[in-house]
């Protein structure tokens, strides 16, 4: 897509954690993509997006233990997907899946993913993604029903789809990342995803025995009734776009919920938590 994009450049001390805190911020306002400097980060978002005053509603830039500077550039019109395969690289996860794009070679493991995510979240490189692929990893998905609640690109519902779950419902509220995730099933080869726009409201009477969602913490606990209901006695929740600092007020929504703590990991300040309905 060829449409003049807003650049902002961040100069951070110290850069972590604040590299990946304000990446995630910025992602929730509307920025796009965005590139980790060893003093800061480059951030774009559209400029039919952008407004003057965007920021004023990010906290996290005011807090006083960081300094943080930016300045902002406008950028002319370019083919954003050629500067994404320029800086796309394939990665693996435990030696037992790959997630590679259709220009990468093969990788030979058990499972390999092939994504275009264009604008949308959800290659694997983010913390976030990576520890959700883990959680799959590790379970029996045979046969099992399946929400992948903020797609993205859709990359954990192929994974889900690829370990035997159907069906799959894949929702996410932005049109982009809804292509997106129909686009990505496609290379695939997969036949039990269904994407859908929106949000929680799509889930009357709707059951699972797996929900995914890899949102913010204040989305996650405004639907996590939603979930609960959503979820069959004995399934599963995965939950993840939080951080450590975090997890105690994501776990007594969950308690609230009716949902049992299991276990979490964690990646650079990042947490992806697994939860039960008993």
């Amino acid at each position: 897509m060829t449409i003049p994009y807003i650049q902002l450049l961040f100069t951070l001390k110290p850069v972590q954690p604040a590299s990946e805190i304000l990446m995630a911020e910025l992602a929730q306002v509307g920025f796009e993509s965005f590139v980790e400097l060893d003093d800061g980060l480059e951030a774009y978002i559209p400029k039919t997006v952008w407004k003057n005053d965007l920021l004023d509603d990010i906290s996290f830039i005011k807090k006083s233990e960081y300094n943080i500077q930016y300045t902002q550039t406008t950028i002319a019109p370019k083919n954003w997907n050629e500067v994404w395969e320029s800086d796309f690289n394939p990665i693996v996860i435990d030696d037992r899946c790959a997630v590679r794009a259709t220009f990468h070679e093969p990788i030979d493991t058990a499972y390999e993913l092939i994504i275009t995510p264009k604008m949308s979240f959800g290659t694997g490189h983010h913390q976030t993604t990576f520890m959700m692929l883990q959680h799959l990893l590790d379970m029996d998905l045979e046969g099992a029903s399946v929400l992948d609640m903020g797609c993205g690109t859709g990359v954990l519902a192929v994974l889900a789809e690829k370990k035997g779950a159907a069906p799959i419902d894949a929702i996410d509220i932005e049109p982009w990342c809804y292509e997106n995730t129909k686009e990505n099933a496609l290379l695939n080869n997969c036949i039990s995803i269904r994407a859908h726009q929106g949000d929680s409201s799509l889930l009357v009477d709707k059951k699972y025995d797996l929900i995914i969602a890899n949102i913010n913490k204040n989305v996650l606990i405004k639907d996590m009734s939603v979930y609960s209901f959503c979820l069959n006695t004995g399934g599963t929740l995965l939950l993840s776009g939080f951080y450590t600092s975090d997890l105690e007020d994501i776990q007594n929504s969950c308690e609230g919920a009716q949902l049992e703590y299991v276990s979490h990991l964690e990646k650079q300040n990042w947490v992806a938590a697994k939860f039960s309905k008993t």
